[in-house]
């Protein structure tokens, strides 16, 4: 009897074991099949994947090639510049810096640059946060200022930034993979760049570096840094979670990184984008799992307009979402052509993936246009599924439904009056939450001026020009270039 108990018991803890690694090998399996997908759609000729969690690597795949001429695979050798992701190594530095006591985040940033350059009242934490233009503080613009922190760390250290952060992270932490983009003389090992144009192009690499972008690493070294941070290595748990936290209750930037709610899951993430390279990191601190991609084209983050402070409007991150954390495995990544899936068990989720493909397929429209359609169509759905579209609306929305018309606009396809309600409606409704945004103020000037509204268009690329407190930028120079012919 005692025999047939073990046995019983060694059985069920077989299968249960069986059942586990099931789940697993589907997570796995339905997560490749997407991100072939997702490369394949965004024509990426090479991809590197890491997952970690709990300390461990549970995922780490190399798809496609690090140089299409001769078909060299990517592999776990393969370098990529993680351009923005570098921003995550610079706050690290800063809080370092704030633990030594040499540095106060409520410093004004006019102390640490040659000459007075911005308002007193701009202090470091609103550089690093990137609240330093319009309300300080206040609203949340992506902003280059972000680079004002590497006279910030020079200053405060006393060394070269590039010598700091070796001394300080890459050393200690045997990232041997790792290093800051000089010159032509570093690139032997790193995928080759591409741009997708007239089909998959040859690019062109970025040389230089700051703490806004530069380091060159790859899915090995980057699970070391992101182990080093979970267990507190680089810094202690309280300036971890200083970084981690955003600015404000409705801002989405910590220091360094972004954060946002989605599902009852805290993300932190941080994207990287260049004209040939792209990459992103993703971490949900309450499960201890972090993704991480790297892409030798730009079409990994480019797409989705990650600068808008949403990880949601991403169909890589969605894929890992919906798989890894909310086991929604049976949901596909993808809508078809012909039909739109019925609302699956998580509603809010199908919702976000399916404005996510619009997103996307607006972006490929470039490349073809039946993907005008097919983003219509998808967008369609949504307002039909959702009708009160304004309670979900954001820069993402309005992005989507603004690009489509660009599209037509500029490849002469005729007329396009489809969602001009909606985007005058998203537009006036984030400018009631923020008179100075710049994003939709161009969206709307756009609008108008096609549909030939002078006088409204005027008042949107003046509300540009003349905002007070924001650096110069591409939609600086759109608003000024159409006052100029206008």
């Amino acid at each position: 009897m005692k025999a047939f108990a073990i046995a019983l018991l060694l059985i069920m803890f077989f299968s249960s074991c069986t059942e586990k690694e099931g789940k697993i090998d589907k997570k796995a399996e339905q997560f490749t099949s997407e991100i072939i997908e997702l490369k394949e759609y965004f024509k990426i000729p090479g991809l590197a994947v890491s997952i970690e969690k709990n300390g461990d690597n549970i995922y780490r795949e190399f798809f496609g090639v690090s140089n299409v001429e001769n078909g060299t695979k990517i592999d776990s050798t393969t370098l990529f510049p993680i351009a923005s992701i570098t921003k995550i190594f610079s706050g690290v530095m800063i809080m370092k810096l704030v633990e030594q006591k040499k540095l106060s985040l409520d410093d004004p940033i006019n102390k640490f640059l040659p000459r007075p350059m911005l308002g007193d009242s701009i202090l470091v934490k609103h550089i690093l946060s990137h609240t330093s233009q319009g309300n300080v503080g206040k609203n949340f613009y992506y902003s280059s200022r972000f680079g004002l922190i590497t006279n910030v760390i020079e200053k405060v250290s006393g060394k070269s930034f590039s010598e700091i952060m070796e001394m300080e992270i890459l050393t200690p932490l045997k990232l041997k993979n790792t290093f800051f983009l000089k010159d032509s003389t570093q690139i032997s090992d790193m995928a080759k760049p591409y741009i997708l144009d007239n089909g998959i192009e040859t690019g062109f690499i970025d040389y230089g570096y700051s703490s806004s972008a530069g380091i060159v690493s790859n899915s090995e070294d980057l699970a070391i840094f992101n182990s080093a941070l979970d267990n507190n290595l680089i810094i202690n748990s309280k300036s971890k979670d200083i970084l981690f936290t955003s600015f404000g209750s409705n801002l989405p930037y910590g220091y360094g990184v972004f954060n946002q709610q989605f599902q009852n899951l805290n993300m932190v993430w941080a994207y990287g984008q260049y004209d040939c390279y792209s990459s992103l990191l993703l971490k949900i601190p309450s499960e201890n799992i972090t993704l991480s991609l790297l892409a030798n084209n730009s079409l990994l983050s480019d797409p989705a307009r990650l600068i808008y402070g949403d990880a949601t409007s991403s169909l890589f991150a969605l894929s890992f979402v919906k798989n890894y954390l909310l086991e929604l495995t049976e949901m596909p990544l993808f809508e078809k052509q012909d039909s739109i899936s019925q609302t699956f068990s998580n509603a809010e989720f199908h919702k976000k993936k399916i404005l996510g493909q619009a997103l996307a397929e607006s972006y490929m429209a470039r490349f073809d246009p039946e993907k005008i359609k097919s983003s219509a169509k998808l967008l369609n759905h949504v307002f039909t599924e959702y009708p009160n579209y304004l309670e979900y609306a954001n820069l993402n929305l309005l992005h989507n439904l603004s690009f489509l018309k660009d599209v037509v606009f500029y490849m002469e396809l005729g007329e396009f009056n489809d969602f001009d309600n909606e985007i005058e409606y998203i537009g006036k409704k984030i400018l009631e939450q923020e008179p100075n945004n710049p994003y939709a103020h161009l969206y709307l000037g756009t609008l108008y001026s096609r549909k030939g509204h002078k006088e409204k268009a005027k008042y949107h690329f003046e509300s540009i020009v003349n905002a007070k407190n924001f650096s110069e930028n591409w939609y600086t120079n759109e608003a000024q270039q159409w006052l100029n012919e206008n």
